[in-house]
């Protein structure tokens, strides 16, 4: 009962997986090679098209797949190096082998081979290789048999022909001592042919595992075929194709009947059994990828919240401290422009009554334009760093995320320059922003939307590889999609097409030598998903880079 429940757990994950990779799969024509006279498993018909098991079975797992394939017969060494060559994607009807192995990936076999030595009526039965030795052997050029035996320390004088028929027809013909033939495709042809004079008369190399070939780098292609050939097993498919092809020749007698049903066995268990295991595998492989990023891109934002809680708690200490000097300059530095204002007339006397002097170490011809200017600029600096402070404090506090609100975004487009001022003036002198007057507001979560903001402009400037490369920033309004728009666009080195699509991805970056982390868009791009809007970039390498961040204008 547990083995049945197991069988259906698998079958039915073999469906689910072909079905979603049909849906998904966009793959150009795929090239299937083979044998062009090896029956019944694939030969050329009497129409001239591409027939057999092997045939029949690879359109049947393409269809259930959903590949197209283009199925080409020819030659077997031919075949053999149109595949080494990549000239064809896949290699229908190869037996496996630890020295084909060092070259070729291997699908789960789907069918097992009995190699047999085929000879004449009143030829001396063949038990073991050493049998062999100096007899001539007909084998088919560059097939599994001509390599295990030239392989072997036995001296055999090889026969080489292009196919398996050529070899039992010469054989029939008188020509030679033995043959090596594949034992179905050997009975096959003498019962088509009537070669009624040559037999099996021993199997001294066993079974061979029979299945898809393709080169190492195409392994890909080889498991999507191992899916669809275990999908075809469950189904009970494959063994209806299998019957089609063998069934006349396993029913000739019980031997063969039992050969026939323990080769099907033991390919089905096998081909389950490994399917399972490599298609589990997968969807394990994949979902443990999925969530080891998911986890580390939430560790990553854990890591930066408290980053910023904790720079929320060191920034309202400090702003404490500077706001209190910050107000006493506030305070006293009108009442000491106002003394300056008042004790002006009495200077001026002074001046024309007595000719110039000295104030502070300057003379007051200076002093008098000098001073009124200095006070002002101190009073406006004082105030420029009252706001930094501000805009600090409110970066750095975090808000849930339900604190939203109705917001002017211009305001928080202007924050965020003041806050990246240093950084936009050591990246570029050309520098210009455009806001829009009439801008409707947003809905959202201000802090966060600032980060968004400041997050595009910081990018910007790390783009620039000199001063005089610009940078230009402008809020719109677009009215058909009720939409308020931000442009950030540099003219610095721009991205690679093939980056573009992968800029939202967590830990894509350009900018691994220089300590970035991948995180900043990906976090950006939530935030926007969080406001219902979206971020759109296109670039041109070499010639810069356009960001447009769009967002929902907030309901009257």
């Amino acid at each position: 009962m547990q083995f049945l429940f197991s069988s259906l757990l698998i079958a039915a994950l073999l469906v689910v997986n072909s079905n979603a990779f049909a849906r998904a799969n966009k793959v150009s024509v795929i090239t299937v090679g083979g044998d062009h006279d090896y029956p019944p498993y694939e030969f050329i018909n009497e129409k001239g098209e591409p027939d057999g098991y092997n045939t029949e079975l690879t359109r049947a797992i393409a269809e259930v797949m959903g590949i197209k394939v283009e199925i080409v017969l020819a030659s077997w060494d031919d075949m053999k190096e149109r595949l080494k060559g990549g000239h064809i994607d896949l290699l229908q009807g190869m037996s496996y082998s630890q020295e084909r192995a060092k070259i070729f990936g291997f699908s789960p076999p789907h069918s097992i081979i009995q190699e047999s030595v085929f000879a004449r009526e009143g030829t001396p039965a063949v038990e073991h290789i050493k049998d062999l030795a100096g007899k001539a052997v007909i084998v088919q050029s560059g097939g599994i048999m001509f390599e295990h035996l030239a392989a072997t320390n036995v001296d055999i004088d090889l026969v080489n022909v292009d196919t398996h028929v050529a070899a039992l027809r010469l054989l029939a013909s008188g020509a030679h001592d033995y043959a090596f033939v594949a034992n179905l495709p050997g009975l096959y042809v003498g019962r088509e042919l009537l070669l009624s004079n040559i037999k099996p008369v021993g199997s001294p190399l066993g079974q061979q595992k029979y299945g898809y070939a393709a080169l190492k780098a195409n392994r890909e292609l080889l498991a999507q075929f191992s899916e669809g050939l275990a999908i075809l097993k469950k189904t009970g498919r494959q063994q209806a194709i299998y019957n089609k092809w063998f069934g006349p020749l396993i029913n000739t007698g019980p031997d063969w009947e039992k050969i026939g049903l323990l080769a099907a066995a033991l390919s089905l268990l096998l081909s389950i059994i490994v399917g399972g295991v490599v298609i589990w595998n997968r969807s394990l492989a994949k979902q443990v990828a999925r969530r080891t990023t998911k986890l580390a891109l939430q560790q990553q934002q854990l890591l930066q919240a408290d980053k910023m809680t904790s720079l929320g708690i060191l920034v309202s200490g400090v702003a404490h401290e500077i706001n209190n000097p910050a107000s006493l300059l506030l305070l006293n530095l009108p009442v000491v422009k106002e003394t300056f204002d008042d004790l002006e007339e009495i200077l001026e006397e002074h001046y024309h009554s007595q000719g110039d002097f000295y104030l502070a170490g300057l003379r007051y011809s200076r002093m008098r334009e000098e001073m009124p200017l200095m006070l002002d600029d101190m009073l406006e600096g004082t105030h420029h760093i009252r706001r930094i402070v501000n805009d600090l404090r409110d970066f750095a506090r975090q808000e849930p995320l339900e604190s939203f609100e109705n917001i002017d975004f211009n305001e928080i487009v202007m924050t965020a320059i003041r806050l990246t001022d240093n950084t936009i003036r050591s990246s570029t002198q050309d520098f210009s922003v455009s806001y829009c007057d009439a801008l409707p507001r947003i809905q959202g979560n201000g802090q966060r939307l600032q980060q968004v903001v400041i997050n595009l402009i910081v990018n910007a400037c790390q783009a620039l590889q000199s001063l005089a490369q610009s940078i230009s920033i402008k809020t719109y309004y677009d009215s058909d999609r009720r939409t308020v728009c931000l442009l950030v666009k540099d003219n610095g080195k721009g991205i690679e097409q093939e980056h573009l699509s992968r800029l939202r991805d967590p830990f894509f970056t350009t900018k691994r030598e220089q300590g970035g982390t991948g995180l900043g868009l990906s976090i950006s791009s939530s935030i926007v998903e969080e406001h219902g809007g979206r971020l759109e970039f296109s670039s041109t390498a070499g010639e810069g880079t356009c960001v447009t961040l769009y967002l929902p204008q907030a309901r009257e």
